[in-house]
């Protein structure tokens, strides 16, 4: 029987392609049952490798080459890369779970209209294998027939059965778990998603009952018609109409050697290829941009592989490298006295990888590699696609073949459950030819939950989730970095951060350095958010009084802080004769009349009978005027509203601040600088004490600072984002910083060891790109030099605002791009000097719509 099978596959006509379609019995939490056998299904994770050190990589692979060569010895195995489209509604439905504040339904449907424009795949990795045939079933098979044909068959899975199943499933999953892939058991619904897609049907799936679809339920999975043509299948819904057409594709000859990154990540490509399809030029918009038309062609592949025991391994080599020798010493007898090179080269080959296979986690393995290609559209847009991939991978020297005649055969093949049906399409190599395919790498960086900011821009498509008040949730780290040199969406990406925040119900507080964060005010009003912009200058006196920042901390912690502000503030040669004194006794007098002001506290010293007290409360009194002096210790005129921690956005412009170097001494201040370490001190002091309010732990709390550097410069202020970034956990607030200087930002121990998430944008200088390779973790070589020099450019050089390279929680780094959803809230956000005098206008504007 056996030789008859091997002369009929010869032939193309072997029992393996005549074999029936499978018949399902149960699908269960890991499993999928057919009547002949039962497979073991996981979920495997992808692998971020796009920016990955080649050490790392090399770990990586070795590790895959291990799992292979000893968890998977000797199993039948199935890998599936499948796409999905994303569903863009389902962000919806996130987001009713997710925001809480403002108008969030309209600002989650602005993202979901935007996700559908953008339509971006998702990919699923999954790995079958076969567990046990099924006991008592071969008997079984003889009477089917005779049975079908009396309506007497019938086919159940015990649950004693199903849980001997489900033991060795999970005892499988165990050992994979430790793998690169990280196997998880995938649900009974991924399972029927996988099975049911093929029918290209929109039938919602069957719910599981007690966790297993079958009988009736698991047939409605496979009701689909699937007729088959010489070169693809016609899938046909329920209505007769065809409703997409197939082709799948076998890759029948791979090159002798391939490298690693290249050709050997021959399934990491999949979502590489694309095509231009057939369209109607008299049609087309004259102002479309050509880029548009080139589509993805997302083929789909299925693997069935076999890891060969090592002793097996290594006989079959063994006995390739003696058929070498044998014929090497035959062609050295012959006349000829010349084996040729190939023999010669196969058999140090052979031998090598016997030394090898004895030294190593190295095995052989038996892959048949096939790639399905579907089109919704038509048959000729599945021919330009089928087209695309073979001239795709041709260009890597691999030879992809359309499986002409045997599409039905081919198709069977790839299904779950199903077997090997054409064996004459495969291949036996060392296990690293399948590994380094890389199918589990490509781009993932980011939230597994959270707002959607953006989508990876590297080899794998897919979005990018950043949620920057997650971090105190999950017990992690709440510093969020957005570094790079000017104009290149940085401060844009951490203002939609802060917007995302505020419909979360955070609070947000911005220090405002530049003065260019007014658009996020703008936009949050827009979006029904509580928003505010307080500004320097007298139409904002006293809104950073310390007396009423730090009211709920009662006046005891005033009483400390308002003499030392006011005491910086003086000129130097007042604080000298020791005004200090009769500041803090003004102060102490101020908070026994009840309700403290600081500009209370001036007009006590003006009307004070000590000659140095009235010097002082003039002084005081003439830089209150000051537009920097009045909003710490001017009299309120009403016209702006009090800094209040409560949920929404708060932005603090200083535009003209004038800090001192951390070098420079206090005899050298100037005036204005007395003043802006004055008010920052006011703003410090808000920040800390709001961060650390017992009444607030239960708030999400969030503290921005653009042009961060303004405050790194001063040790004041490198001493206050060291403090806010390690305590953030615990008191609930997240840190954001924006800078162009990363070096400054190194030097901060204690922001540096409490990042969670670094978005880094185009820096230009050796030294900038340094510092910034050491903030993402990635090697300070060349090639990250110039990974840094070029993200944030189009391939014609011209800039491309809002691209980065993201290092997330989790120390992965891949590139991104941030997303606006709209051009309204584009113009809204606009930081450029065009926008500045719109921003002064914005207030007014949103109150007339609020009313």
């Amino acid at each position: 029987m056996k030789v008859l099978q091997r002369v009929g596959t010869f032939l193309g006509v072997g029992g393996d392609r005549s074999a029936a379609a499978p018949q399902y019995v149960a699908v269960a939490d890991g499993l999928v049952v057919t009547d002949t056998h039962a497979e073991a299904w996981f979920v495997l994770a992808s692998s971020n490798t796009d920016l990955m050190s080649e050490a790392a990589r090399d770990a990586e692979l070795d590790a895959a080459n291990s799992a292979l060569a000893r968890t998977l010895a000797g199993h039948d195995c199935h890998l599936r890369v499948l796409w999905s489209p994303l569903h863009a509604a389902d962000y919806a439905a996130e987001a009713a779970e997710m925001f809480t504040a403002g108008s969030w339904d309209e600002w989650a449907e602005l993202r979901v209209r935007r996700l559908e424009q953008i339509g971006l795949p998702s990919r699923h990795l999954l790995l079958g294998v076969r567990l046990t045939e099924r006991a008592g079933q071969a008997q079984k098979l003889g009477r089917k027939g005779v049975q079908e044909g009396l309506g007497l068959s019938s086919s159940s899975l015990g649950s004693r059965e199903l849980a001997r199943l489900d033991a060795q499933m999970r005892r499988l999953g165990r050992r994979l778990e430790s793998s690169p892939w990280k196997a998880q058991p995938a649900a009974v619904e991924m399972l029927a998603w996988m099975i049911s897609r093929e029918q290209h049907r929109a039938a919602p799936l069957p719910a599981a009952n007690a966790g297993v679809i079958a009988g009736a339920k698991l047939a409605h999975l496979t009701r689909g018609r699937i007729l088959p043509y010489p070169d693809h299948l016609r899938v046909v819904d329920a209505h007769g109409k065809v409703a997409a057409w197939v082709s799948v594709l076998s890759l029948s000859g791979f090159p002798e050697q391939m490298e690693s990154p290249g050709n050997g990540e021959w399934l990491r490509i999949l979502s590489e290829i694309n095509y231009v399809p057939e369209v109607d030029e008299d049609g087309l918009d004259p102002d479309l941009d050509p880029a548009a038309l080139i589509l993805p062609v997302s083929p789909e592949a299925s693997v069935r592989f076999r890891v060969m025991p090592k002793r097996e391994a290594l006989k079959k080599v063994d006995e390739a490298r003696r058929l070498a020798k044998e014929q090497r010493r035959s062609a050295a007898k012959a006349s000829a006295e010349d084996p040729g090179r190939d023999i010669e080269e196969t058999e140090d080959v052979m031998a090598e990888l016997v030394r090898d296979m004895r030294r190593e986690d190295l095995t052989l393995v038996e892959d048949h590699p096939r790639l399905i290609v579907t089109s919704e559209t038509s048959l000729d847009d599945l021919r330009a696609r089928v087209d695309a991939v073979i001239t795709h991978y041709g260009g890597l020297g691999i030879e992809v073949t359309l499986g002409e005649e045997e599409q039905r055969e081919l198709w069977l093949e790839t299904q779950p459950g199903d077997q090997l049906r054409v064996p004459d399409l495969g291949h036996t190599r060392d296990v690293t030819a399948l590994s380094g395919s890389w199918w589990w790498g490509g781009a993932k960086v980011g939230d597994d939950r959270g707002p959607i900011v953006g989508y990876l821009t590297g080899s794998t498509p897919g979005v990018f989730r950043n949620d920057v008040t997650a971090g105190s949730d999950r017990g992690d780290a709440t510093t969020t970095a957005f570094v790079g040199r000017s104009g290149r969406g940085k401060t844009t990406a951490m203002m939609l951060s802060m917007l995302d925040a505020g419909f979360r119900g955070a609070y947000c507080l911005a220090l405002d350095f530049k003065g260019d964060l007014g658009g996020v005010v703008t936009a949050a009003r827009r979006y029904g958010l509580n928003a505010h912009l307080v500004e320097t200058g007298p139409r904002f006196a006293g809104v950073a009084d310390l007396f009423t920042l730090l009211a709920s901390e009662g006046v005891d912690i005033a009483r400390g802080e308002v003499p030392a502000q006011l005491s910086i503030a003086i000129p130097e040669w007042l604080r000298e004769l020791g005004a200090e004194t009769p500041i803090t006794r003004a102060v102490n007098a101020v908070i026994a009349a009840g309700q403290p002001a600081t500009w209370k506290v001036i007009e006590h010293l003006r009307n004070d009978e000590d000659d140095l007290a009235r010097k002082t409360g003039e002084a005081l009194y003439e830089l209150s005027q000051n537009a920097l002096g009045a909003p710490f210790m001017g009299r309120p005129t009403g016209e702006a509203p009090p800094l209040v921690p409560a949920s929404g956005i708060w932005v603090v412009q200083m535009p003209g601040l004038s800090l001192p170097g951390v070098d420079a001494g206090r005899r050298d201040w100037t005036p204005m600088q007395r003043l802006s370490v004055a008010l920052m001190h006011s703003m410090l002091a808000f920040g800390i004490t709001t961060a650390g309010r017992r009444d607030l732990r239960g708030l999400r709390k969030a503290v921005c600072v653009p042009e961060v550097h303004v405050l790194t410069a001063t040790r004041e202020g490198s001493n206050f984002l060291q403090y806010i970034a390690r305590v953030g956990r615990a008191l609930a607030t997240s840190l954001l910083l924006d800078t162009q200087d990363p070096e400054s930002l190194v030097k901060l121990v204690g922001v540096l060891e409490q990042l969670t998430t670094v978005a880094g944008f185009q820096l230009t200088t050796r030294e900038q790109q340094d510092a910034l390779a050491e903030l993402l973790g990635l090697p300070k070589d060349a090639h990250t030099r110039a990974l840094i020099q070029s993200v944030g450019l189009l391939p014609d050089g011209e800039i491309r605002h809002g691209h980065c390279v993201i290092r997330d929680r989790r120390f992965s780094c891949a590139t991104v791009q941030w997303d606006v959803p709209s051009l309204e809230l584009l113009e809204l956000l606009d930081t450029s000097p065009k926008a500045a005098q719109t921003s002064e206008d914005a207030p007014v504007t949103m109150e007339k719509v609020d009313a």
